[in-house]
């Protein structure tokens, strides 16, 4: 009987709480992106970024709002969401995509290929790139970084300000399950 009540609080408590034992979520997660030129360095940082991690099917999610990217530069940060994301029209940007041969009960830290799709501006694309896994007691973190083409998304840089701005982002990310 005590067997019984006990498999069925922790149905009961995995239900509640709606996350099963294989499922790692953050709220906090980071994203930085980096353009580089002569002119001036462009970097902003997301620090609430929501990310959704099963190990049971070597799933990741990410999902951030473009508004949350905070830049040393207020004019900076206007530009980005009046001119080049457009944030009021593309208010978010998603990341769907897979660990290549993950194993969940790795201990350490690991590198891993992903392979997904990336959504910007309303436009997927396949992307693929290398992280770096831990797993610390069950508890995971990933970080990684991948470049993105502004070309891909659709960004129109008028012709004056392309010299200040690179056609190819660097972007980091950090997630603490």
């Amino acid at each position: 009987m005590n067997k019984l009540f006990l498999l069925f609080l922790i149905f009961f408590c995995t239900n509640l709480l709606g996350q099963s034992p294989s499922e790692y979520l953050t709220r906090q997660g980071q994203v930085t992106f980096f353009s580089y030129t002569t002119v001036e360095n462009i970097e902003a940082t997301n620090k609430q970024v929501l990310s959704l991690f099963k190990t049971d099917t070597d799933s990741i999610a990410v999902r951030m709002l473009m508004r949350a990217f905070s830049f040393k530069k207020s004019l900076m940060q206007e530009h980005f969401n009046e001119s080049y994301i457009e944030s009021d029209k593309y208010p978010e940007a998603t990341f769907r995509g897979r660990i290549i041969d993950f194993d969940p009960n790795f201990e350490g830290t690991r590198i891993f290929r992903v392979s997904g799709e990336f959504g910007l501006r309303d436009i997927r694309k396949l992307l693929e790139f290398s992280i770096n896994c831990t797993n610390q007691d069950g508890e995971y973190s990933i970080a990684g970084d991948l470049e993105v083409l502004v070309d891909d998304y659709n960004i129109k840089i008028p012709t004056l300000l392309a010299p200040n701005i690179a056609q190819v982002i660097k972007v980091s990310f950090n997630f603490q399950y």
